[in-house]
């Protein structure tokens, strides 16, 4: 059972439920990531490079050790933190990050590592999406297991929005890996010379949330669109997105990007935001805490401050609601806790992990 220590209680009111907001852990950098530990503690990532731990309901002072060198800059740092399905019996565990080679610019990377108390061994970088660019911007990064033990890692388009549709350039896609690194066994593309073997899909823009449908098994992800056209897609093998061919968006100065929303050969978004929203983090509800909430799907609002509830019969959105308005912070990551609560991180220098728990 997961212990947490509020620091300070807030009361909200949803269409469905009335609910708590914990603070569980508050001062870290810009966090980023959140997973839970068997024994009841969690990892929480920051961007500027650190790896922490909560245990006992507080924040250990001493950061984690061992890192694999990264580098903080624009929208890269430490990013996502997934432990391996297997982690209970060897301690492993994968991060994801920006890394930098001074003449070849940056990219996104996953390293695979042993938690051996407060530090990590064992460190091996087992995927760096390549060619590097020179961008601060868009390396994606969050990654999440199937039931069949592959790992997806998404890759953004570095800002380099044609990037996207080259499928002999790891940028703009999701690589589904085994946890060695290789490409896993059946990926769509390994018969065809011209797409690397560890793509899944391609034509994604940044990938921001990612998470495993609770009954389906498929894996469900959203992305920023440009100005507008944010994304909710089911990641599935070999299908192309369509950045930027297609999107619901515009180009930040306004000028259009594509007139199109949809063509033959593109999945189309199951479902999308115009103006945009910025997601960030996302878990479907499946705890016992709100059986109202049961099902539905929680994405988290860096641009506008909230949390949103999508209520879905099968693949169709039924019903949004907008949440924590009021709180006025950025939602970075949204995780469904074993404890049956909703966690939540907040984007900012002064960043918190919050719970979220019934009213009452």
């Amino acid at each position: 059972m997961l212990s947490a220590t509020a620091v300070s209680e807030q009361v909200f009111s949803s269409d469905k439920a009335e609910f708590r907001l914990e603070t569980v852990a508050q001062n870290l950098e810009h966090p980023w990531s959140l997973a839970f530990l068997p024994d009841g503690s969690m990892l929480v990532t920051e961007r500027e490079g650190r790896l922490r731990i909560i245990r006992d309901g507080a924040l250990v002072d001493e950061p984690v050790s061992g890192l694999p060198e990264l580098v903080v800059s624009g929208q890269g740092g430490l990013l996502d933190v997934i432990l391996h399905p297997d982690f209970e019996t060897n301690q492993i565990l994968f991060l994801s990050y920006a890394h930098k080679v001074s003449r070849e610019g940056m990219t996104t990377r996953v390293a695979r590592a042993k938690l051996d108390g407060n530090r990590l061994s064992d460190v091996e970088v087992i995927f760096e999406a390549l060619p590097r660019g020179t961008t601060g911007r868009h390396f994606a990064g969050r990654m999440e297991f199937d039931r069949d033990g592959n790992l997806y890692v998404a890759v953004g388009d570095r800002g380099e929005m044609n990037r996207a549709q080259a499928t002999d350039d790891d940028a703009g896609g999701v690589h589904r890996l085994t946890t060695d690194g290789d490409p896993a066994p059946g990926n769509p593309f390994t018969d065809d010379p011209t797409v690397n073997d560890t793509f899944f899909t391609y034509g994604n823009r940044n990938i921001q949330g990612m998470t495993i449908h609770p009954e389906t098994g498929e894996i469900w992800s959203h992305e920023h669109g440009p100005r507008g056209g944010d994304e909710i897609n089911i990641i599935r093998a070999g299908n192309n997105y369509g950045w930027p061919d297609v999107t619901y968006g515009i180009d930040y100065s306004g000028v259009p990007i594509t007139d199109k929303t949809t063509m033959e050969g593109v999945t189309d978004p199951l479902h999308y935001w115009d103006p945009s929203i910025a997601p960030s983090g996302m878990a479907f509800y499946t705890g016992d805490q709100f059986p109202e909430w049961q099902g539905d799907l929680f994405v988290g609002a860096l641009k506008m401050r909230k949390l949103v509830r999508l209520s879905l019969d099968n693949e169709d959105v039924k019903e949004e609601e907008d949440l924590l308005e009021d709180l006025g912070e950025r939602i970075r990551d949204v995780r469904m806790g074993p404890d049956g609560a909703l966690w939540l991180l907040t984007d900012h220098s002064d960043g918190k992990v919050y719970r979220i728990v019934p009213a009452e």
